[in-house]
């Protein structure tokens, strides 16, 4: 089983523009990326997939390997598909540009639903990790997921899912992280159907997903890492970079 990991950079981000190239205790921070997923030593290659000269030529000129994206794209997943779409492969792991602390751990837990998923019936993996901060469950900007028993999404939504209508009813919240792993028949399939109204309501990729009808088996960790949204986000990581 051929494990690619691509890592989607688009340099104009919405709200905090240029933030891949932005530095981070001397290499900016999609090159951090790139070198931490690098460093799990899990995959068979590594590409940085981007619409930016600048953030190409920072990845190639430090010895690593990037493709320049052909067309205009609404997602990652699109971006990540066209780079794809001629090669060989069969797990194709994203791993978003703005998480320089992306671990070892993590990545395998997805890496591995596949190697046991023997009759192949799981599209994608992707992680979760629990939160209890109200300010976090009811903050926009933090997808949230639920699960059904064996742990497949059911929603995301930036909205709080579940509505807590009964706080003490036990419901537990989680929080998506950004790293999916597709079968690669899955993220072509994406590539070309079309957005329906539920992605294009919440702005969330993975609802095109469950309203074609794709298994996404959700993993929980407890690892949070530090993802590059906001200035703020950059100097929180500063601090803690070690």
């Amino acid at each position: 089983m051929k494990i690619i990991a691509m890592i989607p950079a688009r340099y104009a981000a919405t709200r905090f523009p240029g933030k891949l190239m932005q530095d981070l205790k001397g290499k900016p921070v999609i090159l951090r990326t790139y070198e931490a997923t690098v460093r799990t030593g899990i995959f068979d290659d590594v590409f940085v997939v981007t619409d930016s000269d600048i953030i190409y030529k920072e990845i190639v000129d430090n010895g690593g390997k990037a493709i320049m994206s052909r067309k205009e794209h609404e997602c990652g997943s699109d971006r990540i598909a066209e780079a794809v779409e001629q090669m060989e492969v069969d797990i194709v792991v994203n791993v978003q540009g703005d998480e320089p602390f992306t671990d070892r751990e993590s990545l395998s837990k997805v890496v591995e639903v596949f190697r046991d998923d023997k009759r192949k019936e799981i599209d994608l993996a992707s992680l979760m990790t629990e939160i209890s901060d109200w300010e976090e469950i009811n903050n926009p900007n933090i997808v949230k997921v639920i699960v059904d028993h064996w742990n497949f999404a059911l929603y995301f939504s930036r909205s709080p899912i579940p509505y807590p209508r009964a706080k003490d009813a036990g419901a537990r919240y989680f929080k998506h992280k950004g790293v999916y792993a597709f079968r690669k028949s899955a993220i072509m399939d994406f590539y070309h159907l079309p957005m329906l109204p539920l992605e294009a309501s919440e702005k969330i990729e993975a609802i095109r997903y469950l309203e074609y009808g794709k298994k996404i088996k959700m993993v929980e960790t407890g690892i949070e890492g530090i993802e590059i949204d906001t200035p703020e986000d950059l100097e929180r990581a500063k601090k803690v970079w070690k």
